[in-house]
Formats: structure tokens, sequence, C-alpha cells
């Protein structure tokens, strides 16, 4: 038995791939925030990778000037487009130009975990930085990692946000060769050994598809590019004496024209 939380409210946004070069991508991602910015309750907003065309530090200021305009917090998760260290856009970097656009300066690094009502959230890297790929690689450091935070939070609901998913959606199954992740068993089997992860949502395969697999609500997210355009919104309910419950609304939103925003 789970700790109790309170109803929560959040949004994923995914696969934005913004580059400065082209306006029209700026226009997708500043349209869904201010629809954001209008809808109750949003507790915060997680971006679960490829926030960026490709990684150049010029795309990565672009991005953070739209995201700076979120009315609530904000985390960001890696995916294989964002980073590549000799490209002069190492995860350190990266970070560091986040926390000059973010209030309170910010998530600090790739991993990291965060609180609101009661549940836990983790947020998980599998980017590789030196030779970037599609394929996924969630290193041992970071699996070492994520299953002491998962112990340490045992008594508490616990949601995990990343990039590359370790149950690939049915619909995708044609791109797993090419976009699969690195030993997934690993992280598989670490996962399997707690019962307190609740959902994890990832982006990568430009898909809507949700699954339930040995307790936890597997949910992967489409392009915000893909048309029609949409984020997902995740209310998770909560009573007392029985497990949470997830709900998942794909939000289309309308790209406004410039003299609109």
């Amino acid at each position: 038995m789970q700790a109790y939380a309170e109803n929560i409210k959040f949004a994923q946004i995914t696969d934005t791939h913004l580059a400065a070069s082209n306006p029209y991508t700026s226009r997708v991602l500043e349209s869904a925030i201010d629809d954001i910015n209008n809808q109750p309750e949003i507790a915060f907003v997680v971006f679960t990778g490829d926030n960026i065309a490709n990684p150049r530090e010029e795309n990565l200021r672009a991005f953070m000037n739209v995201v700076k305009k979120l009315k609530v917090p904000y985390y960001i998760a890696l995916g294989n487009e964002d980073v590549y260290k000799a490209n002069g856009l190492s995860k350190v970097r990266y970070y560091e130009v986040v926390r000059e656009y973010s209030f309170l300066k910010g998530q600090r690094s790739p991993n990291c975990v965060f609180k609101k009502k009661g549940f836990v959230f983790i947020v998980v890297d599998g980017a590789k930085e030196v030779v970037p790929g599609t394929i996924g690689y969630y290193r041992h450091d970071t699996l070492d990692w994520l299953d002491k935070m998962l112990t340490k939070y045992r008594k508490k609901d616990v949601v995990i946000f990343q990039h590359f998913p370790v149950v690939y959606p049915k619909e995708a199954e044609s791109r797993v060769k090419t976009h699969k992740t690195y030993k997934v068993e690993e992280y598989q089997n670490m996962l399997a050994k707690h019962s307190n992860v609740l959902a994890m949502l990832t982006g990568h395969f430009h898909v809507n598809e949700e699954s339930m697999q040995n307790g936890v609500y597997y949910i992967s997210s489409p392009s915000m590019l893909t048309i029609p355009q949409s984020y997902k919104i995740i209310d998770i309910v909560t009573t007392k004496e029985f497990s949470p419950i997830i709900y998942t609304q794909l939000r289309e939103f309308k790209v406004k024209d410039e003299k609109e925003l």
C-alpha cells in the first residue's frame, strides 16, 4: 500500500524537433504552450526528448525562448537529437543553457527527481552525447541510480519520464530495429524488482499508444509536429485504499499564425 497522494494533472510534450531556422516549428510549440497556459490545474509540463531538430546551441536557445513562456514548472528529458559533445552541445552545456532561461534556475542534470502532490516523478536519461544515434542507451550508472531512487521512494507511487521506451509500441514494430533501446532487458529486469512504478511516459517512435504490463502503464506519445498537432494531458486520480487511476487525453490545438502570437 503506497502512501496516500492527491490528484494531479500535468502535460507531456514530445519530439518538437524545433529548429531556429524554421519559424514554423517555433510557432507549433508556442501555440501548444499558449494552449497549456489556458488549461486549468496543470501542475507542470515535461518534455520527453528530441526537443530540437539537431544538437546546435542556437536551436536549444530558440526552444528555450518559447518554453520560458510556460506559467508552470517544466522538466526536460534528452532525446537522440538533443546532444552531441563534439558539436559543442554536451549534456552539461545543454542544462547550463536550460538554467539560463528557467525560473529558480530549474533542472540541473539529465537525471532528476521531483515530488508533487504525494507522487515522485523521475526524469531518466538514455541519450548518447559522444556518438549520437537513434538507439537509446541507459548506462549502468544511470540504471543503478534509478534503482536506488525506486528503493528510496518505495512507499511512494513513481512516474518515469524518458525519451526511449523499454516497452516498444506495437504500432512502431517496423522501426524497432533502428530505434530500439540497447540492452533493454537490463532496464526491464531492474524495473521488475520494484512495485511502485505507476507509469512510464516516452516519445521517440512518434506514435500514440498505451499499454499495461506488470502493473506499469506505458504511455507513448506522438511528435508535436505530427498532424493534427497535439500534446498529452495526464490526470492521476487517487482514492484512499485504492490504486491511483491514470486518464490520458491527446489534446489537439490550432497552430496560430504570427499575428495571433
